[in-house]
């Protein structure tokens, strides 16, 4: 009896290791532009969110950020996944009315503007796909220079008088995008 009881654990703990071999999950490597997300407010103690953004944040690497977001084209704003933005109450972009929900967030860089881009589309790659059409609102936004060179493309939330400023920013490239409430 003890004799089966040996041969049955045994058994039984060849069948375990062949099992988790067989269904050892293959996990990728870091992401060399990984996702990340910005919100307003952007305390992780503050739970009422008015917007929150989720974007990849790609590396210059000796590039310039015209060679990775050229101009007069739409970029995606980061890198692979268009960015989702989620507003959590109503907002307005410059005189249009965003309604509270899920856009993807799309801008046409220039040498002295972007244009930001609130649109329908949702889970889309890049902006391959990117339809006019489906814009919910735009605006013209004026760029400033940074003091210091980002190496990763960067977005962050401050407040303004009437809302908050979404800042983006990568090289020395500087774009407020201001939503208001």
């Amino acid at each position: 009896m003890k004799h089966f009881k040996f041969i049955t654990a045994v058994t039984f703990a060849f069948a375990m290791l062949f099992s988790f071999q067989m269904n050892a999950q293959d996990f990728k490597d870091l992401d060399k532009s990984p996702m990340d997300a910005a919100a307003y407010p952007s305390s992780y103690k503050e739970s009422e969110k008015l917007v929150k953004i989720t974007y990849s944040r790609p590396q210059l690497k000796g590039r310039s950020v015209d060679d990775l977001a050229p101009e007069n084209k739409v970029w995606r704003v980061g890198a692979n996944e268009a960015a989702e933005i989620t507003f959590y109450k109503d907002v307005k972009l410059g005189d249009t009315v965003i309604k509270a929900g899920t856009y993807s967030f799309f801008v046409i860089p220039e040498a002295s503007e972007w244009t930001a881009i609130i649109s329908t589309d949702l889970n889309v790659w890049g902006s391959y796909s990117y339809k006019k059409e489906n814009d919910v609102a735009r605006l013209v936004i004026p760029v400033t220079k940074g003091k210091k060179s980002l190496e990763a493309f960067s977005i962050a939330f401050d407040k303004n008088d009437n809302g908050v400023n979404m800042h983006l920013g990568w090289g020395t490239v500087r774009v407020a995008v201001p939503f208001t409430i």
